[in-house]
């Protein structure tokens, strides 16, 4: 970097050497001894080469917070070895998955419009056909591009959080993600305590404005048709967030038992 000085120039002001930009100006300040008068003033200014250094440098620490957001956010995602490694390179392409990788992508790539139209996503269908994993590969995604993702389990949200009257601003903080993932609905308890706590988890992140992704093996039928008022507010709320797309297909642990 070039080494800054100020030097006068033929105005009479100082200027910086590097770009040539005044760093002084004048200004009339009233003189307050009751005449009304104003006397000019030379005050100090930022020139363009060193704003564009204090821009780079907020911008730096910027993404230097950002980090230590995602990181955070990452350790409070629920994943195995498996689910960590999931990306686009790994997810392999079959007759079977071709409409969800397609989905998977258009969400990353336009993950900017998904965040601003509240838009998620619920992944439903039978237990072993990779809906899990085509979560963990847009919450993978995006962490590597420095969006804040959650991806974790109301399981995992209910015994870390206790109640609510409690919870010790632990769900305000993962609603501080600009997407939650949450992994297998339907696998909590079915207790009215349980029920409550998930359509308040849920209504949360409706009232955050913020889009939620979740996977379920639960069927259209059995949500769209349930008769319990406890499920029908928690599914009503999914189905005004998430569009529903069908995962289908052979259980890749069929396919491994098959050979």
């Amino acid at each position: 970097m070039m080494a800054r000085e100020e030097i006068l120039g033929q105005d009479g002001l100082l200027h910086c050497s590097v770009c040539g930009d005044a760093v002084e100006k004048i200004i009339p300040f009233p003189a307050f001894d009751g005449t009304g008068r104003k006397e000019d003033m030379k005050v100090h200014v930022m020139c363009t080469c060193r704003r564009k250094e204090k821009e780079e440098y907020e911008a730096e620490q910027k993404k230097l917070e950002e980090m230590k957001i995602v990181e955070g956010l990452r350790k409070l995602s629920l994943m195995d070895e498996k689910l960590v490694q999931a990306r686009l390179s790994t997810f392999t392409e079959t007759d079977d998955n071709a409409r969800l990788l397609k989905i998977v992508r258009n969400y990353i790539s336009n993950f900017d419009k998904m965040l601003s139209d509240n838009q998620g996503l619920l992944l439903w269908g039978p237990v072993g056909t990779g809906k899990s994993y085509a979560a963990a590969v847009i919450a993978n995604e995006l962490l590597d591009r420095r969006t804040s993702v959650v991806m974790t389990s109301f399981i995992k949200i209910l015994k870390e959080v206790g109640t609510f009257d409690s919870d010790n601003g632990k769900i305000e903080k993962i609603n501080q993600s600009k997407l939650l993932i949450i992994d297998d609905l339907g696998a909590e308890r079915g207790t009215d305590y349980t029920l409550e706590r998930v359509y308040d988890i849920i209504d949360s992140r409706y009232r955050s404005n913020k889009p939620i992704i979740l996977t379920t093996n639960l069927t259209m039928e059995q949500m769209k048709n349930c008769d319990d008022i406890r499920y029908n507010r928690i599914y009503d709320r999914i189905f005004e967030m998430c569009y529903p797309v069908k995962v289908s297909g052979l259980s890749w642990r069929k396919k491994i038992l098959e050979g």
